[in-house]
């Protein structure tokens, strides 16, 4: 997976996590942000035999597309217009404190039960951008199940929700006779299942940066697994508190999750423990990746000083010969004095002494296996091979 995009990410990450009223605001104080997106309605309403969507402009219009229909779901894209989501939350009885934590998106998953409905925060999350720089986008999706409906607030357009749309369009399974609280397991299965993929990305990576730190390991690597190590911790975030929050609906809340609905609920938190272990199988393989990397590092750094060690110990003798015949002894003065250097073929002895002391070692060291390691090895293997 590429890597141009994920300090970008990270960045807006920590931005999103920072979108919160200053302290000592009053609770359910509803705040707008510069960087929000205008916010559009779509609602979709069906029963047995008929389905419908429309395009809705104002809450009123909103409240009266519930009412109309069996079964409804009120989609909220952008949390741009306060004005406009204070009204729905008025319209739709939906308690303050729950309103600003729609606004204020970096709440935890988790389920919170009211008078009037069923309060969800749930994550998504999803790869945006073009396949050479995908970003990975977790976008906090809440929604709440009333009676016979289910609103959901977005914090921008794009979604992995369009399954659902397709199956309630198609009338596909039981979603158009199984009520609301199925079509929230039908979205909260859908979001669920979304992080498969990006999990699944993120392993054909690993695979791919394990063959890069075998093979020829750079600085680049290691910063590429301290990025990874970031978003691989961002996923876990926001998966791992999603069991509670599943768990929850599967056992509790009996005034909007029917019974014969429960059994789907548990199947979406059998899902969620999958995608934590694979999120913690992940982290694991990354924490000895990181390992791998010092180590080869570490093995590449012995390599070059065993060559140079090589080098030295071959050289050292040679120094020594050439070192004891520079000395500038007068032969002329005493018998004694390096009598040899009259030699008629003494420079050619000493290069052949020279070279045989290199050799001898150079045999020496191919014996020990200090050689042509990785040569000797690959030769080995093949053999083995065939």
């Amino acid at each position: 997976m590429p890597y141009q995009g994920i300090r970008k990410m990270y960045k807006a990450a920590k931005h999103d996590y920072r979108r919160r009223a200053r302290p000592g605001t009053a609770p359910g104080t509803l705040h707008s942000f510069d960087d929000t997106a205008p916010t559009k309605i779509s609602g979709f309403g069906y029963d047995g035999e008929n389905y419908a969507e429309e395009e809705l402009k104002t809450a009123e219009e909103a409240l009266a597309f519930t009412k109309k229909w069996e079964t409804s779901w009120i989609n909220i894209d952008g949390l741009g217009d306060i004005e406009l989501l204070r009204s729905l939350g008025a319209a739709f009885s939906i308690h303050m404190l729950a309103m600003e934590d729609v606004i204020n998106v970096h709440q935890r998953p988790k389920v919170e039960e009211y008078k009037e409905n069923l309060f969800i925060v749930t994550r998504m999350a999803r790869f945006t951008g073009e396949k050479r720089e995908r970003n990975l986008d977790i976008e906090q999706v809440s929604l709440f199940l009333g009676k016979n409906h289910i609103l959901s607030f977005q914090e921008r357009e794009g979604d992995v929700l369009d399954p659902v749309r397709e199956r309630l369009r198609h009338g596909k399974g039981r979603i158009r006779g199984a009520g609301a609280d199925y079509l929230a397991y039908a979205i909260l299965d859908t979001i669920v299942d979304g992080y498969f993929p990006v999990l699944e990305e993120y392993g054909e990576t690993l695979d791919d940066m394990e063959e890069i730190v075998f093979a020829n390991p750079t600085p680049d690597t290691l910063t590429q697994i301290h990025d990874m190590r970031r978003e691989l911790l961002l996923l876990r975030r926001a998966i791992w508190p999603q069991r509670e929050a599943v768990s929850g609906l599967t056992y509790e809340y009996q005034e909007f999750v029917r019974e014969d609905n429960r059994a789907f609920f548990r199947d979406c938190h059998d899902h969620v423990i999958q995608l934590i272990d694979i999120a913690e199988s992940q982290r694991e393989r990354l924490s000895g990746l990181s390992d791998l990397y010092i180590s080869s590092i570490s093995y590449k750094m012995n390599e070059v000083m065993k060559v140079l060690t090589i080098i030295a110990t071959i050289f050292i003798p040679l120094g020594f010969i050439t070192g004891l015949y520079g000395m500038n002894f007068d032969p002329g003065a005493s018998p004694w004095n390096m009598p040899e250097l009259g030699a008629r073929y003494g420079y050619p002895v000493a290069l052949s002494v020279m070279f045989a002391v290199a050799g001898g070692f150079l045999w020496y060291f191919h014996r020990k296996g200090w050689l042509f390691e990785n040569s000797l090895a690959a030769d080995q293997r093949g053999k083995k091979d065939k």
